[in-house]
């Protein structure tokens, strides 16, 4: 048998008599304890690395939803709140582009939607250093569909909100 599948067989057994909440808790442990941290030998592409933050210089924590990263993050203002679920999307769902409306419809379901998502998105995007590009439009309306993405300033700024807000080793 091949040993790969032997393992996922014995994961699902172990898993199968756990309730809901302890099935999360035991999979992000696997996955904080065997995930390799990047840069580190064996790191493989692509690999459980859609949940982790890549930075060398945040600490590899995991995120197994948004609402987790929300909460380490643990963003100030509605913009920072804004760049949080951006790099959701972008970063640990490996989304390129994103739209407001995705964006908005997180910040709802978090509890806290912004009152002009278009607004905010173009507060980031005149910022300088600039947090947000706008990629493309699709439409010629003004209510067009716009296309956005992170840039790497965006990013450091959700991996600083991280860095701040990392538990102490212990």
């Amino acid at each position: 048998m091949d040993p790969e599948i032997d393992a996922m067989g014995k994961i699902a057994a172990a898993l199968e008599p756990l309730e809901q909440d302890a099935v999360r808790r035991v999979l992000k442990w696997a996955i904080e304890r065997y995930q390799p941290r990047p840069g580190q030998a064996g790191a493989i592409p692509g690999g459980i690395e859609a949940a982790a933050i890549p930075s060398s210089a945040t600490p590899s924590r995991t995120f197994l939803n948004l609402s987790e990263l929300f909460d380490a993050a643990n963003p100030d203002t509605g913009l920072d709140k804004v760049l949080v679920v951006a790099y959701w999307f972008q970063q640990l769902q490996h989304e390129e582009e994103w739209e407001s409306q995705s964006l908005n419809t997180q910040l709802k379901h978090l509890g806290h939607p912004s009152s002009n998502i278009t607004r905010d998105l173009d507060s980031l995007i005149s910022r300088s250093p600039r947090y947000v590009l706008q990629t493309r439009k699709e439409g010629t309306t003004k209510q067009a569909r716009k296309r956005y993405k992170l840039t790497r300033e965006g990013i450091r700024a959700v991996e600083a909100m991280l860095s701040r807000t990392a538990p102490l080793a212990g």
